[in-house]
């Protein structure tokens, strides 16, 4: 426990020296790291540093499970307590079917994991789960909820609204993945930042712990992240680099991604599923029964599994235990630390495999750190497996955590309102793509393959691809290509390699529209986005060509104009990283013969224009015309706005369900609670003697009447029924509580102003002093106020005094005469009057001398100024050459101020503050 509030402290210095400024109306950002079993939230808002948010048991870590029973849905521990009863209310692992086609190889691998589930092909042709005749729940839509859980604990948690957010996802999500995480958070209402890779994550929480390691000298880390659904590793390196961000060139730690490799299937639930197949043999072999023809069974064996393989990587045996399997008989079973290995033997080669692909694909030096991330790699084969590819695994960072506070920190990075230490995060691209295109060449039509983005290219980057050889209306595809560095086993999972199909009309009409000698057609541009998600974006399409004009001719040229600005608006070629072009054709002879000529009247025209000084000299201009496009989806189809519109009502319902139930369970919770807490202050004798006998037997009996409705037929009573009872019994409790009140803070109300009686009355002996009767030269108050001040004070003892007397002749459950109102009245108006001769005390100032000279001597007088201002008038100025005495200087130096400052009676000295 020391060591991990230990490392709280330190990670709330760190994030507290990283995170520089923040405004105040910057809005609470959060970060959501779903995992296939696990879900887990950072947040960072105004005056709290980057935590992560703790759910309703006030765990760090929740359960990314979701139950539905009898009209309740429940999240987290409650919905894994359902799933073990009722397993096929229960949906978990949903991460693994987000974003893919029905027929794909790990949608069917999850049937075979867990059949009990009705999955069924949509409309879209993507899994769907078969709840009951009426509700069937998509992928997306169940993530959605986790979403939306984590949106709901974050501003439970801390009282804010959230609407921004940063996402974690599997490093190898392709296109179609990423696109449905994101529709995902738009079901759940939240405005996605960004889409970030988890291990870039963690290379962020890893480097914010380093910024004073990174230098101009490069370093690298290896981050090994071994969860319960896959094994990632990437090879990351950290070096300062200069930037132009903000108009000004500026050095920024930076840290890039090299080299990624994975194992889709390598993971906790892939140990646990062998386990629970060992326990299944080991009961079968018992004479338990088919085991497997029971849903609760395999449930409870794979809740075991996984406890059971949890407490075996830190003891070497350990025994599994289930009471009442199956049939009533109870099962249990001595499993060794041993036995489990042997079980996953094959498995630990690819963990090394995929460490090893990951340093190769980035070219890992022999100093590079290999640092651990996720559950899994806690288990001690897979750490024996890390260290004979020659590593010593470092535990460094939180391995459960490093995740979601990595990309907390890119969210407030990336959120308005911010201002977070700069760390350059340069990500790589894992699947490279490709444009195919067809050309007509020598009678035939040629295929045409043009690299977009490369393996491991960095991104967020632009890219353009210039088609100039065509001249009529044609399409392209977008597809996955140079995928030599994914393992076989892999391209399985990655589904279709076509991506979309872009349809271009209109080019023969831009190309006919901008002719002329004048005129040099410069292609097809199509520009390209990969984002920060990782999404890539066809921004638009244009036809580019220069016109050489002279400079009359550009003056009076709208469309010129028009073509700059549109120029800037979607940037130039040189502006990105890398533009690959399609390559010109071979011209004919004939062709080359009229281009020969024609650049030779060129020459002659430019050689002209030089000698004559009169001509216009000439300009190029660039002209850009948008050319139309259809994109069209190829791999999974996006929800359509029908879609989308269903899906939000399902989940709308489903929360307003849950936001009523609430309600009325904090209702009945109310009622109850404040029933059994009357029922025991009425008999207690300090409230029983504040009403009558009959008041407190009508309430006896209605807080009766009501627990006994409640335990009868109550608790199916509506919202209403509740607050309406509770407001009945509160109608007759109040006046005795109230007056219970009364009684029990009126004694410490009396002293209180007795103190403040006699301070003020202490205060007032002293500024009976200070009035221009007594002490003419510190005539601070006037009779007048002494006056008021004394007269009030006593009638404030006065009134207390009688009212106590009052009081006391009264019982207790008769109307109070006293109240403590009353008293805080009179505290505040003596208060006031005291607080006025104070404020009197600290503005006043000592009168001045004022020197008159008359016949050389010298006379003082004082002459009074407006509100306490004293004015110094001289009526004849000394000679330059007479010289002032030295007491008389001491005087005017400190401008006649000789006075000692008053002191209150009390002994408070309000010297500081005169």
């Amino acid at each position: 426990m020391a060591s991990k509030l230990k490392m709280y402290g330190v990670w709330s210095l760190v994030l507290l020296a990283s995170l520089l400024s923040q405004s105040a109306d910057a809005a609470a950002v959060i970060s959501i790291d779903l995992g296939s079993e696990w879900l887990k939230i950072g947040i960072v808002s105004p005056g709290v540093p980057m935590e992560i948010v703790l759910n309703k048991e006030s765990k760090r870590k929740t359960p990314a499970v979701v139950a539905f029973r009898d009209g309740v849905r429940t999240f987290g521990e409650d919905a894994v307590t359902v799933g073990v009863r009722f397993p096929k209310n229960s949906y978990k692992y949903v991460l693994d079917l987000l974003g893919k086609p029905y027929n794909h190889p790990l949608v069917q691998a999850y049937k075979e994991r867990f059949p009990y589930y009705e999955i069924v092909e949509s409309e879209r042709g993507t899994p769907e789960f078969v709840h009951d005749e009426s509700t069937r729940f998509t992928p997306e839509e169940l993530v959605a909820q986790f979403l939306a859980k984590a949106k709901d604990f974050a501003e439970i948690n801390h009282g804010t609204q959230i609407s921004e957010c940063v996402i974690t996802v599997p490093g190898y999500f392709n296109q179609a993945e990423r696109r449905a995480m994101k529709e995902a958070a738009a079901l759940a209402g939240l405005n996605v930042l960004q889409l970030i890779n988890d291990y870039t994550a963690i290379a962020i929480n890893y480097g914010i712990f380093r910024r004073k390691e990174i230098n101009e000298t490069p370093w690298q880390a290896l981050f090994f992240d071994m969860g319960a659904g896959s094994t990632k590793a990437a090879l990351v390196e950290y070096k300062n680099v200069k930037i132009k961000d903000r108009g000004y060139v500026e050095t920024v730690p930076q840290l890039q991604v090299l080299g990624v490799a994975y194992d889709r299937t390598l993971g906790g639930v892939e140990i646990t599923l062998r386990l629970r197949e060992h326990l299944i043999k080991a009961w079968e072999a018992q004479g338990g029964g088919d085991v497997r023809a029971s849903p609760r069974a395999m449930e409870k064996l794979l809740r075991e599994a996984e406890r059971l393989k949890i407490v075996l990587s830190a003891n070497t045996e350990h025994y599994a235990q289930i009471e009442s399997l199956l049939d009533d008989k109870d099962f249990k079973l001595l499993v060794s630390r041993a036995e489990l290995e042997e079980l996953c033997s094959d498995l630990w080669a690819r963990v090394s495999s995929v460490l090893s692909r990951a340093a190769a694909a980035g070219g890992a030096s022999a100093s590079a750190r290999l640092v651990l991330a996720g559950g899994a790699a806690r288990a001690p084969a897979v750490l024996a497996a890390l260290k004979d590819q020659g590593y010593e695994p470092s535990r460094s960072i939180n391995a459960d955590e490093a995740v979601a506070m990595g990309a907390v920190y890119r969210a407030a990075s990336l959120a308005t309102g911010y201002k977070v230490a700069a760390l350059n995060v340069k990500d790589a691209v894992l699947f490279p793509i490709q444009v195919v295109f067809t050309r007509h060449v020598d009678g035939a039509d040629k295929l045409i393959k043009r690299t977009l983005f490369s393996p491991m290219n960095p991104y967020p980057q632009k890219k353009v691809i210039t088609f100039n050889k065509h001249t009529d209306d044609f399409s392209f595809h977008v597809n996955y290509a140079e995928l030599d560095h994914i393992p076989p086993t892999e391209l399985l999972n990655i589904g279709s390699l076509n991506l979309t199909q872009v349809v271009l009309t209109g080019v023969g009409a831009a190309l006919n529209k901008h002719t002329g000698d004048n005129v040099e057609h410069k292609g097809i541009k199509a520009h390209f986005n990969m984002d920060d998600s990782g999404v890539l974006n066809l921004v638009n399409v244009e036809f580019v060509a220069e016109k050489t004009v002279t400079e009359e001719e550009d003056k009076d040229s709208t469309l010129s104009k028009l073509g700059s600005t549109i120029s800037k608006l979607f940037g130039s070629d040189s502006e990105t990283p890398e533009k690959p072009e399609e390559k010109p054709e071979e011209k004919a002879p004939e062709t080359e013969k009229n281009d020969t000529a024609k650049a030779n009247e060129t020459t002659a025209e430019k050689q002209n224009a030089t000698d004559s000084d009169s001509k216009p000299k000439p300009k190029v201009v660039v002209l850009k015309e948008p050319i139309k496009t259809d994109e069209q989806v190829l791999v999974l189809q996006p929800l359509s706005s029908d879609q989308f519109k269903t899906s939000k009502a399902k989940i709308s319902e489903l929360d307003t369900i849950d936001r009523k139930r609430a309600e009325r369970e904090s209702a009945l919770n109310t009622l109850e609670a404040f029933v059994v807490d009357a029922q025991m202050k009425m008999d207690m004798e300090e409230f029983a003697e504040c009403g009558t006998p009959e008041e407190i037997e009508e309430v006896r009996k209605l807080c009766s009447e009501t627990s006994e409705w409640l335990y009868d037929d109550g608790y199916e009573a509506p919202t209403e029924m509740y607050e309406e009872k509770l407001a009945v019994i509160k109608e007759k409790t109040n006046p005795i509580f109230y007056k219970h009140w009364e009684h029990r803070e009126r004694p410490d109300a009396v002293a209180a102003l007795r103190s403040m009686l006699n301070t003020s009355n202490e205060f007032l002996k002293s500024a009976k002093n200070f009035t221009p009767e007594v002490n003419p030269e510190k005539d601070m108050f006037t009779q007048v106020e002494i006056t008021v001040l004394e007269k009030k004070i006593d009638e404030t003892k006065s009134w207390l005094d009688k009212s106590i007397k009052e009081q006391d002749e009264l019982k207790k459950n008769e109307e109070i005469k006293l109240t403590i109102d009353s008293i805080r009245e009179k505290m505040a108006n003596l208060d006031r009057e005291v607080k006025y001769l104070v404020n009197k005390m600290k503005i006043w100032r000592p009168k001045k001398p004022v020197k008159k000279e008359t016949d050389n001597k010298t006379e003082e007088t004082i002459i009074e100024g407006k509100e306490g201002e004293k004015v110094e008038e001289t009526q004849e100025e000394k000679p330059a050459t007479e010289e002032i005495p030295e007491q008389e200087k001491q005087t005017e130096d400190s401008g006649g101020e000789t006075s000692e400052v008053p002191q209150l009676a009390d002994g408070n000295d309000e010297h500081s503050e005169l």
